[in-house]
């Protein structure tokens, strides 16, 4: 084993990224870091707002004005990408680094047709023939699944299914073997039958390349069943981490609990409507904080049921029940009222 065997895929280190508005300045991402190694899932998870898609953003060196990374270090096999000129971020960007969005008409362009997508996209960054581009695109997109993909080759975007257009998109983010995916939200238009088997390609890629993936999402059900580690965001911090069993089976944060109570009860799901018709989804209390307003200490203090004086400081990560948690008051899960 080599010496960079060992060396994480992704590092990030006390990331900042910050909005400066006519308004005032918005702490989006305010010290976010975390690790990931080679092969392995990480889901991002919070409600809207909460900084996950910006947080992707940033480690692409996607952030636009007036949106500004303004600290920390996002280390990529060791080398930190904030550190890069742009040429050379774009080298790394669509080769070893790929982003999927969460409209696959963000990636691609509804006037050329997929085999002009994809070819442009295999020549960025390698040279080779056309017919030998042509293969790889035709055999990527048959790892997605994709029937037929010399066929699919041929149409438009708008010829396709919303299904097939993400593969579509998915499919040129895997075109040169990355080692890591940044995914915002790539299922969440589909149906559940297509998003079940988006995610079972993914599993499958992620194990057989030892491709590493950040999984940013909502939902926590889809972050169960593909991630090994999650990380949940609030209001622009990381305040649970830890495997998927740790979080999910004994969450220590209140805003961790409150998401987790707020699911639909599987036990409801078999219900008559007669039964379910009355049935509340249960809910945080309380509305996410204005960004240009932050309370002082922990911004999820006035929605929280266990605050105290203590939690006018801003809380340290620390460790609860074996993983990592940023609050004064960590506990076993409490009653979140709707």
């Amino acid at each position: 084993m080599s010496a960079s065997d060992n060396i994480p895929t992704l590092e990030v280190r006390d990331l900042q990224t910050r909005f400066h508005t006519r308004g005032g300045v918005l702490p989006v991402v305010n010290g976010v870091s975390f690790t990931l190694g080679r092969g392995k899932v990480l889901g991002l998870v919070g409600e809207s707002g909460s900084g996950k898609s910006v947080t992707g953003f940033s480690i692409m060196g996607l952030v636009d004005a007036p949106g500004r990374i303004e600290g920390g270090q996002v280390l990529f096999k060791g080398q930190d990408l904030l550190r890069l000129s742009e040429p050379e971020r774009r080298a790394l960007r669509g080769n070893r680094i790929a982003m999927i969005f969460q409209d696959p008409m963000a990636t691609l362009n509804p006037v050329l047709r997929v085999d002009a997508q994809m070819l442009e996209a295999v020549h960025a960054h390698v040279k080779m023939s056309n017919t030998e581009a042509r293969r790889l695109a035709a055999s990527t997109l048959e790892l997605m699944g994709i029937a037929s993909p010399e066929e699919r080759l041929l149409a438009y975007p708008h010829q396709l299914s919303g299904g097939m257009r993400q593969r579509v998109a998915i499919a040129i983010a895997l075109l040169h073997g990355p080692d890591l995916i940044i995914a915002d939200e790539p299922t969440t238009a589909l149906d559940v039958t297509i998003q079940a088997q988006i995610l079972s390609e993914m599993q499958k890629l992620v194990r057989e390349r030892g491709t590493s993936l950040i999984w940013i999402s909502h939902d926590l059900s889809v972050v169960a069943g593909l991630a090994d580690e999650i990380a949940v965001m609030y209001a622009g911090r990381i305040v649970e981490h830890g495997t998927v069993d740790q979080v999910l089976d004994d969450p220590q944060h209140p805003y961790t609990q409150g998401l987790i109570a707020s699911l639909p009860d599987v036990n409801q799901v078999n219900l008559s409507s007669a039964k379910k018709r009355g049935l509340r989804l249960r809910q945080i209390p309380g509305m996410a904080p204005n960004l240009l307003n932050m309370p002082g200490g922990c911004a999820f203090a006035p929605r929280c049921p266990r605050a105290s004086s203590v939690c006018d400081e801003m809380p340290e990560m620390s460790e609860q029940a074996g993983h990592q948690v940023r609050c004064f008051h960590p506990g076993p899960a409490v009653e979140v009222t709707a």
